[in-house]
């Protein structure tokens, strides 16, 4: 030990030198890349979830953070990133979206997604795809492969087999917890309408039901979502959902919706949103975020208060968004109880959040 010590002080100062050189300094650039995931929000408390369920939901979305940060670590872009999230959720059961997708009134499992490119302004979607496992990747390839932003139905899912997605039967996306949930659906929308749309007393609307969707049963809104800031600076957001439990025919939500579901652009913002559909598309929430910082001056956190506030608290609406300005500033706004959400940065450590408090 002491020969060593000696060998050390007698290096010159030069070889010193050399030393500091070679310890890695950190890069600026990795230092500011940012994920930011939501997995629904609505009626979600200590007191409603298990805490079995809970570390279910904790790991999910720990699992779909770890998968994007991977991307942007490795030099991806934020499309990148987000299509990784995104896929991650659309796998899991957990979530509506995907493989845990909500039945529709006929009973089929219709899926919407759609993405956008801070960068280039450019989007993508589908909406009531019924065969693609991963209708993030649709959405995408509609924004990269043609000239459109938004694919429906049969055309799209035929548009993703020529695209040579992921395809698979209808039935791989049927579990049996949604399943039970429409049947809970079509009998409660029968008592309601029994009642010429008013509801008896034990059958009352959910907290936070719009009015006019009687066919609304689950209290919590699954819709997945992920916004990204990658290493060059670039913001994108994208959205999955299976929709709202025994919708109507055809029914399409905000998901699949430019401005409504999701919104990107690298002069602002990044923004994806989860709740009753039909409240973000009559208020364009996510383009309202953005608008207010771009032509008002507001702040991310500024905007995403006064959007919530003004179309769904104003409105009796309810859901949440997750929002990522240019600079990699992260908020999360919801008028609900809990959001399943999270977020990681350039030291990679995910940060995982249900509740309020």
């Amino acid at each position: 030990m002491r020969f060593s010590l000696v060998l050390l002080l007698c290096m010159p100062f030069s070889s010193w030198n050399t030393m500091a050189q070679t310890s890695p300094a950190p890069n600026p650039q990795t230092q500011r890349i940012t994920l930011v995931v939501h997995g629904g929000a609505g009626t979600i408390s200590r007191s409603t979830i298990t805490p079995q369920q809970e570390a279910q939901y904790r790991a999910a979305l720990e699992k779909a953070l770890t998968s994007g940060h991977a991307v942007l670590a490795g030099g991806g872009s934020s499309v990148d990133a987000v299509v990784a999230a995104i896929k991650v959720f659309e796998d899991d059961p957990l979530f509506n979206a995907g493989k845990g997708a909500v039945f529709t009134n006929e009973g089929r499992n219709e899926l919407d997604a759609s993405i956008m490119d801070g960068r280039t302004g450019l989007a993508g979607a589908v909406a009531g795809v019924t065969t693609v496992r991963n209708p993030i990747t649709a959405a995408r390839a509609v924004m990269e492969k043609t000239r459109h932003v938004l694919l429906v139905s049969s055309g799209a899912d035929k548009f993703a087999a020529a695209q040579k997605l992921d395809i698979v039967e209808p039935a791989y996306f049927f579990t049996q917890h949604r399943w039970d949930q429409l049947q809970k659906a079509k009998a409660r929308d029968q008592i309601q309408l029994d009642h010429d749309g008013k509801p008896r007393a034990d059958a009352a609307p959910l907290e936070g039901a719009d009015p006019f969707e009687p066919w609304m049963i689950d209290n919590k809104f699954g819709t997945v979502g992920a916004v990204a800031l990658d290493a060059q600076g670039n913001l994108a957001a994208g959205t999955s959902t299976g929709g709202l439990t025994n919708k109507l025919y055809g029914r399409v939500g905000d998901s699949p919706l430019i401005g409504a579901g999701n919104y990107a652009d690298n002069a602002t913002v990044a923004v994806s949103g989860t709740g009753t559909g039909e409240f973000f598309m009559r208020g364009l929430i996510a383009y309202d975020v953005s608008a207010r910082m771009k032509y008002a001056g507001a702040s991310v956190a500024q905007a995403v208060d006064q959007t919530i506030k003004a179309a769904l608290d104003d409105k009796n609406g309810r859901g949440g968004l997750i929002a990522l300005d240019k600079d990699g500033t992260v908020k999360f706004g919801f008028n609900t109880e809990g959001m399943y959400r999270g977020y990681v940065k350039g030291d990679g450590k995910p940060v995982v959040q249900i509740y309020r408090d």
